[in-house]
């Protein structure tokens, strides 16, 4: 592979994995904005009657907005989940949603996030990607049990929303037993807390040599 194409793949795969992981971010903004601009319009007006102060009046009309936006929300929750939410969002998601750029994506991120049932991270393990003995965080997708190959997604911190897929053999990756929500959240503090992962882990320990103990004096 060329070195242009090489370049050419990384800034696509830097640009998709930003994007990815501000679109959701954006979209809130954006929904936040236009909601509260919507709001304002009629409140300023109300609130101004009652208060000289035009700077308190603005903040009270965004206090209100938020907490009205909130409130919204907290009901659109709880009518997704009776049955017949369920069927409406349903049908919007798969008529009109599902249609829209990068919303599978988004959806899944935040599903894992949130702590949803469909996660598509199934283990949290240590993998030895160039057999140099470092290893580094990362999480089961997917198993090929027919070659003996491990599908891992590595994160790249404090950003575990972009990162690469790699296709491992079993014997370079380390299993562990520590929760998927609990290595994402070492993986945003840049590693802080990281040693439960190695406890919990099957990865083997560093060997101790004459030559080490001898560098460390």
């Amino acid at each position: 592979m060329s070195l242009k194409r090489k370049f050419f793949n990384f800034s696509r795969t830097a640009l998709l994995g930003g994007l990815v992981a501000i679109l959701p971010l954006g979209i809130i903004v954006l929904l936040f904005r236009w909601v509260i601009k919507l709001i304002e319009g009629y409140l300023h007006p109300l609130v101004a009657l009652f208060e000289t102060n035009s700077r308190l009046a603005t903040i009270l009309v965004y206090v209100i907005a938020v907490v009205a936006i909130l409130t919204l929300f907290f009901f659109i929750g709880l009518f997704v989940r009776t049955q017949f939410g369920k069927l409406i969002f349903h049908h919007i998601e798969k008529t009109y949603l599902s249609k829209l750029p990068f919303y599978k994506t988004i959806r899944e991120i935040v599903s894992q996030f949130m702590g949803g049932n469909r996660s598509f991270f199934s283990e949290v393990v240590l993998v030895d990607i160039f057999n140099t003995g470092t290893l580094m965080t990362g999480f089961v997708t997917d198993h090929q049990e027919s070659n003996d190959y491990i599908t891992v997604f590595v994160p790249t911190g404090p950003n575990p929303t972009s990162g690469n897929i790699y296709h491992l053999p079993k014997n370079k990756v380390f299993k562990s037993t520590t929760s998927i929500d609990f290595a994402i959240k070492t993986i945003i503090s840049c590693g802080a807390g990281s040693n439960a992962i190695f406890e919990t882990s099957t990865a083997p320990q560093p060997e101790i040599t004459n030559n080490s103990i001898e560098k460390e004096m």
